[in-house]
């Protein structure tokens, strides 16, 4: 008989099994991974020992904080610096975040619907064809390791029953993420209808399923959903969101038209109107304004388009290219205003900052001219005059028209204040002498330059023997 090579010994003197001992390790769960080891050592080398490895499933990135769904984001695309928008919908599920062992991000892309159907084999199979370990966990068990992030199964859950205590246990469990991989798993089993009918009576369960469909992006069905939980409203915002996909005008103009006679709440009605008339005034301008070849036009020429931009911007872009035209006229400041109800507060500002853009004093004073019953011209602005000088100064507004303006200040000591700030001397001078003050005017005239106007006027006040000065 020939001697057995070196390998061979090798061969037969080892084992991957242990023999029988009575030692403390070698309960249940030592047998396992023992078992582990060799059906695994078959497939490819593992140096790992835990019996986490039957198959690791884990997703990484920012765990889920809170889970909500609102559709006030659809309207605040288009609305201006106050950021107005539909009534959001309190959908803050009480949630936490710890203890899960992976992210709501990540679990969308490996529980997609393509990716499950080809995940889910590798989850019912550990790399083996000896005992399906992990179908074998019990309800909680399998929750626990959804949790840890570790290998489980969610196919032996197929009767109706098993699969609503399922989505019970996640519920209880408090876990975003356990909780979506659930419904993911019950939105491949079961049929739509089936399943939303269960989720009417899951309020947490149904907050995070909305959720889901948004992130996917599966806005038909989270069409059917809202219209079997009978929220029509919600529906209809959904289906005004689809919109912002829409690049071009004619076609947005279109669909918006289209979704005038969706049930919106009153409110939310007027505000589509609003939306659908602005975008259609805003084409009908763009369309003109492009050809323009007038002097503010060539002085100033656009560096944007008009096209979906907010009301106020339209406002201020209307008094900057086509103040002074008739009201009749699409383009004309007062019609807008008009049309879109622009409170008399927000028409001033907006057209103050665009006069004084371009330098028009005339214009900025017609603002705030107005006649009383004797037929006397007086200023009046529902804005403070001192917030009005702000803009002046900021638009490099002549000193004379800043000192019209600082005068118009009710409160002395803000006026004075304001006067100091911008240096509008005659406006301090005739403080300080209605004042009688003496000092402060001497004062202020050392700060002067000799010889100018200014330092010549206080002097002429102080030699003033009329003036009955207090010190």
């Amino acid at each position: 008989m020939s001697r057995a090579k070196p390998e061979d010994d090798e061969y037969w003197n080892s084992s991957k099994y242990r023999a029988f001992t009575f030692e403390d390790d070698d309960d249940e769960f030592s047998r396992l991974k023992e078992s582990k080891r060799a059906v695994n050592s078959m497939l490819v080398d593992d140096d790992e020992d835990d019996v986490e490895d039957v198959e690791r499933v884990s997703w990484s990135g920012e765990p889920v904080e809170s889970i909500s769904w609102s559709v006030k984001e659809t309207a605040s695309s288009i609305r201006s610096g106050s950021e107005q928008g539909f009534p959001r919908i309190d959908t803050t599920p009480s949630l936490s975040k710890q203890g899960s062992g992976y992210s709501l991000s990540s679990l969308f892309k490996a529980f997609s619907e393509s990716s499950v159907r080809a995940y889910a084999p590798e989850l019912r199979r550990p790399r083996s064809d000896g005992k399906d370990f992990v179908s074998d966990l019990s309800l909680d068990e399998t929750i626990r390791r959804m949790q840890k992030g570790r290998g489980f199964s969610l196919e032996k859950f197929r009767s109706l029953q098993d699969k609503l205590l399922l989505l019970d246990k996640a519920v209880s469990a408090h876990d975003g993420n356990v909780i979506t991989a659930v419904l993911i798993y019950l939105k491949r089993s079961l049929s739509k209808e089936i399943l939303f009918r269960e989720l009417m009576s899951r309020e947490v369960a149904l907050r995070h399923y909305i959720h889901f469909l948004k992130e996917t992006g599966e806005q038909k069905l989270l069409m059917d959903l809202l219209k079997a939980l009978g929220r029509t409203e919600d529906m209809a915002l959904m289906q005004y969101k689809e919109h912002l996909n829409i690049k071009d005008e004619g076609r947005r103009k279109d669909f918006l038209k289209s979704c005038l006679s969706l049930p919106f709440s009153q409110d939310d009605a007027a505000h589509v109107q609003d939306h659908y008339t602005l975008l259609e005034r805003q084409i009908i301008i763009e369309e003109y304004d492009k050809k323009a070849v007038t002097d503010v036009f060539k002085k100033f020429p656009r560096k944007a388009s008009i096209l979906n931009m907010p009301i106020i911007t339209t406002l201020y872009y209307s008094c900057f290219y086509h103040y002074g035209e008739l009201e009749g006229t699409f383009s004309s400041p007062s019609n807008i205003r008009k049309t879109f109800r622009i409170s008399e507060k927000q028409y001033i500002l907006t057209a103050l900052g665009a006069r004084a853009k371009l330098r028009s004093w005339s214009d900025v004073d017609s603002l705030f001219n107005t006649k009383n019953w004797l037929g006397y011209t007086k200023k009046r602005s529902p804005i403070a005059f001192h917030r009005v000088v702000d803009i002046l100064q900021k638009n490099s507004a002549p000193v004379q028209v800043l000192q019209d303006y600082v005068n118009l200040i009710d409160d002395p000591e803000l006026k004075l204040s304001v006067a100091l700030k911008y240096k509008c001397h005659d406006v301090i001078i005739n403080t300080y002498r209605d004042l009688k003050d003496r000092q402060l005017l001497v004062s202020y005239r050392d700060k002067l330059e000799q010889d100018s106007p200014e330092y010549r006027k206080i002097q002429e006040l102080l030699s003033n023997g009329q003036v009955r000065w207090k010190n």
